[in-house]
């Protein structure tokens, strides 16, 4: 038997693509969690080889061990269950006890929890992330399996963390009697990794760039609320739209791209990566529309307060919790066209009133140093 001869923490994260961050909103956080590793906690991360040519054995002082399998889709209960049998196994070799701890990102993989609970002597601290089960796009079947996952996730972890006050809200309300013995925590995610681009060479490639537009950057899905902002923008044909998603992914948004890419005002863009060029796009727009409904605190609204653009978001609890009620809100299609055309009319007071409040909020809620921290003393 291994046995740990250190007295610091291992930390196992659970539910990821891996590290370097190539995928997501989650990928994201943890690689910057790495940055700010204290001294008495080690990281293991957990990473596709499906998505990783090169497999690296460390990144920013983290383990990283590879899966071969997907981390997303059907295959992503597998996935997160391994990882948590491998945390299991290595906990108990090493007599680490509760010096182990299994940071879980996602609830895909809770429904092995009252297992992985009873094996496992160090605690759990789940992200359950925004109400996944909720989502359009899933099946019954599948949104039975998510919301079963999310009741174990809150039963059998030690912690649970919501990013945004909608979803603790949420949590404390729909599992009152289990929640009054554990604790739920709020910690948000942060966008201070983006910073605004000046590059006068990339006009070239978007010369529709130059005049003021607004931007959305997004997964084109009906709960992100695309067909609303785009109905909208059909009626302002004086007025720019950037749209920078997944278009070829599914059928609404194939469907989407066939009805409104003919229209001069708006381009409709593949998923942009680099991330230099993104942030030239979304830093020099003139207005940030934000249309996801569900999610809990949206990373890329996070990035778009940081970068200090005004925001017009959809109506929910998370948007206004996010921004904390000071961005402009809108429900429908004509509520976007009205804002629109009012914000640019003339005096455009409100537009830098709204994106210094934005700034200021970003600046002091969303830094990774804050996220961290909090993380940090989870542990």
């Amino acid at each position: 038997m291994l046995e740990n001869k250190t007295n610091k923490k291992r930390v196992y994260i659970i539910g990821t693509v891996g590290v370097p961050a190539c995928y997501g909103g989650f990928e994201s956080l943890v690689d910057n969690l790495l940055d700010y590793t204290p001294s008495d906690v080690e990281y293991t991360v957990f990473c596709s080889a499906k998505k990783y040519e090169k497999r690296l054995d460390s990144y920013k002082g983290a383990r990283l061990i590879y899966l071969d399998r997907d981390a997303n889709g059907k295959d992503s209960i597998l996935y997160d269950f391994e990882s948590m049998k491998i945390a299991v196994k290595e906990s108990r070799e090493e007599k680490l006890g509760d010096r182990s701890v299994m940071l879980i990102l996602g609830v895909s993989g809770c429904i092995f929890l009252p297992y992985i609970r009873r094996a496992f002597k160090g605690k759990i601290i789940t992200n359950i992330d925004g109400l996944e089960w909720k989502r359009d796009k899933w099946k019954n079947y599948a949104k039975w399996l998510l919301h079963y996952s999310e009741k174990q996730a809150v039963r059998y972890s030690d912690i649970i963390i919501g990013d945004n006050k909608g979803i603790t809200d949420y949590v404390q309300a729909a599992y009152s009697k289990i929640t009054a013995k554990k604790r739920v925590e709020l910690i948000a995610y942060g966008g201070d990794q983006v910073s605004p681009v000046k590059d006068d060479s990339l006009y070239e490639k978007y010369p529709f760039c130059r005049a003021p537009y607004a931007c959305t950057v997004c997964r084109i899905e009906p709960e992100n609320n695309v067909h609303v902002i785009l109905q909208a923008f059909a009626r302002l044909s004086e007025m720019p739209l950037l749209i920078v998603g997944n278009w070829e992914k599914s059928d609404y948004g194939r469907s989407l791209k066939n009805q409104y890419g003919a229209y001069k005002n708006m381009h409709l863009l593949d998923p942009i990566y680099e991330p230099h060029t993104i942030n030239w796009i979304r830093s020099n727009a003139a207005l940030y529309v934000h249309g996801h409904s569900a999610g809990g605190t949206n990373p890329s609204l996070v990035e778009a307060m940081c970068l200090g653009l005004p925001v017009l978001a959809f109506d929910c609890v998370y948007n206004r919790a996010t921004t904390e009620g000071k961005c402009l809100c809108w429900k429908k299609s004509d509520d976007i066209a009205s804002d629109v055309q009012k914000l640019f009319a003339g005096d455009k007071k409100e537009l830098s009133e709204i994106a210094a409040s934005m700034k200021e909020a970003g600046e002091r809620l969303y830094t990774w140093k804050r996220i961290a921290k909090q993380y940090n003393s989870l542990y």
